[in-house]
């Protein structure tokens, strides 16, 4: 396949809501688009973050969830594509697995799967369903090594997976001048629920600041159902409003990675967070947990540093150092910005792209 203009390709998204997934699905269409590719998107909710800025980049989007049954959907998305003929019909989502699958045959079109982590998630509450999405796929796309080494481990053969990394803008996401006022801020963002592990932030916040003696303050950027229970953890340590502030969502994160210090990812499990890449790009030093491709990015003791997910206590030993050598923090994060702009740049994609269409049409 010695181009992509003229292919039609058709992505069948779960949500188009504020998540790395979705930025990336953003990323790839816009780049599609512009090399003269035929896209569209089926999406199985309505008017989300994404959704504007997708059409916005030449490409349709169509809601096709108006459904609950799981049958009237996928028969939505089968009539959606006789209209449209793709030569390829690619999920975004793992859980969107069987409508891309299923719908491809239905009008003779290749099928692309997707894992977005390491399956830990989605096997372990999915039950049949989850295990035909693995299964039904003729290739699964995978954004980590983790995720790869995870689905051959529950007995996907090597040639049905393919490895699509994430990118960043780094064009976008470029270093600022920093607050300037002495205030050190450590940032942390994701969803509020479980995996992400925020609990473990807000202790190591509280550690980091009885430790160090010195004016630490938190931001909590992301929407979900623990920001109560959270809220409630950080008035029990005697965290004010000021010294941790709950951000909910943001539309812009550019602003606010120029305000941070450092960012700081506690997650149990992951498979390559976004949030990593775009706080290197921004000059961040990064302390995070040792989890999906992460070690894959940051490079302990050169870019920032990687600690085990149950030691809340060595990440805020490692903030402390941060904070008792500043120009530490610096050294780290020119060197993170360096390697993002290497590793993961969006100038990249064109050939990711390439490689992974020919791959499915072959």
């Amino acid at each position: 396949m010695p181009s992509l203009r003229g292919a039609r390709i058709c992505f069948i998204a779960g949500t188009l809501g504020q998540g790395g997934a979705e930025r990336q699905l953003f990323y790839v269409v816009r780049m599609l688009a512009r090399l003269g590719a035929e896209v569209r998107v089926l999406c199985l909710t309505e008017r989300e973050f994404w959704e504007g800025r997708i059409i916005a980049a030449g490409v349709a989007v169509t809601y096709v969830g108006r459904s609950k049954s799981r049958l009237l959907r996928l028969a939505r998305v089968a009539a959606a594509l006789r209209r449209f003929r793709p030569d390829v019909v690619q999920s975004q989502h793992f859980y969107t697995n069987l409508y891309s699958a299923l719908s491809a045959r239905m009008v003779g079109s290749r099928d692309l799967g997707a894992i977005r982590s390491s399956l830990r998630g989605e096997l372990g509450a999915g039950g049949v369903l989850m295990r035909l999405s693995l299964g039904l796929p003729r290739l699964l796309v995978a954004n980590s090594q983790a995720a790869l080494r995870s689905a051959h481990g529950h007995g996907v053969a090597a040639k049905r997976l393919r490895f699509f990394p994430n990118v960043v803008d780094t064009d976008y996401f470029r270093p600022g001048s920093g607050a300037g006022d002495g205030v050190y801020r450590v940032l942390a963002v994701g969803r509020l629920d479980r995996a992400k592990r925020f609990d473990r932030f807000i202790a190591v916040l509280d550690q980091a600041r009885r430790l160090s003696g010195q004016d630490v303050r938190g931001i909590l950027v992301g929407a979900g159902a623990l920001r109560s229970a959270l809220e409630s953890q950080a008035r029990a340590r005697g965290l004010s409003a000021e010294q941790l502030e709950f951000r909910g969502a943001v539309s812009d994160m550019l602003p606010v990675y120029r305000e941070a210090d450092a960012l700081v990812l506690t997650s149990d499990y992951e498979g390559t967070p976004n949030v990593v890449l775009e706080a290197m790009a921004c000059g961040l030093p990064v302390i995070a947990t040792r989890v999906g491709d992460v070690p894959e990015i940051v490079r302990h003791g050169e870019t920032g540093f990687l600690v085990a997910p149950s030691d809340a206590e060595a990440i805020a030993e490692r903030l402390v150092d941060l904070l008792r050598d500043r120009a530490l923090g610096g050294r780290l994060g020119s060197t993170a910005r360096g390697h993002a702009e290497r590793h993961y740049s969006f100038a990249d994609l064109p050939a990711h792209l390439e490689d992974l269409y020919q791959a499915a049409l072959s």
